[in-house]
């Protein structure tokens, strides 16, 4: 059983929601620090408060390793304790290291993130030096189930510069990684219907002409399972990302920010948050997943109808 296979099942049980653990210091209440010994103990503390209350609604967590290197040697300890944390809750991780190198290095951050401190059930790769670079990781797949996110069609301004490149023989340059990675899914088909490996593809605000394209990606690559990043702060809504699910399932819906700030929309007029409780701002992120979660829920219904 792949574990794209288990992340069908969460989606099905617990909803769309993956929760985006890029846990800057400064998108945490000021309280948090008076208990801690190091900007990295309180991160680690405000993590694990956050994984225990939203692990039942979640359907999955990612963790965006650059936040942890910025730290330095005591960041990459909270990385793989935030990692470590996630799965004891039963809950799926994300490693969105966007690795996407070759042959032995390729291999060797595989290992690096499928086995060991850093073990993670998902990667995200990069694919723009060839599928040399996605192919040392499939044999995690068959021996551990592991999965990977492959840059498709991501949500970012830039995603214009190289993605929608017009090719010669037709099509964008997002296509073609596509096609190879429906093909990786035929070779690798899971119980669902979904390969071991999937795509990411954003959920930013769509109108018109976008939200067509949208619906043409997602009827185009029915065998990839969608990690869709661009919910909330990053201005895309539960009907973009919605358009992006196929028959209610098939894609994550990442948000970080929206998640990890939602204790400053709960302060009273004129507080700053140096009372606020740990225990309090983790109820403010629940509540922000619950709302997410049932906002999804309502326009991948709509979208089906």
């Amino acid at each position: 059983m792949y574990n794209m296979d288990k992340l069908y099942e969460a989606v099905a049980a617990k909803g769309h929601v993956c929760v985006g653990l890029d846990t800057a210091p400064a998108y945490l209440p000021p309280a948090v620090f008076k208990g801690a010994v190091s900007e990295a103990d309180a991160v680690l503390a405000y993590n694990r408060a956050l994984i225990a209350a939203t692990a039942d609604a979640a359907a999955c967590c990612k963790v965006q390793i650059a936040y942890y290197e910025a730290l330095g040697l005591a960041g990459l300890a909270v990385y793989a304790q935030t990692l470590k944390a996630v799965r004891e809750r039963g809950c799926l991780v994300i490693a969105d290291v966007k690795r996407g190198d070759i042959a032995d290095t390729a291999r060797q951050y595989a290992r690096a993130h499928f086995e060991g401190d850093f073990e993670a059930d998902f990667v995200t790769l990069s694919p723009y030096m060839g599928m040399d670079s996605i192919e040392p990781w499939l044999s995690y797949a068959e021996t551990r189930g592991k999965g990977a996110f492959v840059l498709m069609r991501t949500s970012n301004r830039g995603m214009r510069d190289f993605e929608y490149q017009e090719l010669k023989a037709g099509g964008r340059l997002y296509d073609v990684v596509g096609d190879r990675l429906s093909e990786l899914a035929e070779a690798r088909p899971g119980k669902y219907g979904y390969g071991a490996f999937g795509a990411v593809v954003g959920a930013d605000p769509k109108s018109g002409a976008e939200r067509e394209e949208a619906a043409a990606i997602r009827k185009r690559r029915a065998n990839l399972f969608f990690l869709i990043p661009g919910y909330g702060a990053q201005g895309g809504a539960a009907g973009d990302a919605a358009l992006l699910l196929r028959d209610g399932n098939g894609g994550v819906v990442n948000a970080s920010r929206t998640i990890l700030k939602a204790w400053q929309a709960s302060l009273p007029a004129g507080e700053d948050g140096n009372s606020l409780s740990l225990d309090t701002a983790a109820e403010a992120a629940r509540k922000a997943v619950l709302d997410m979660r049932d906002a999804l829920r309502a326009a991948a219904a709509g979208n089906a109808g």
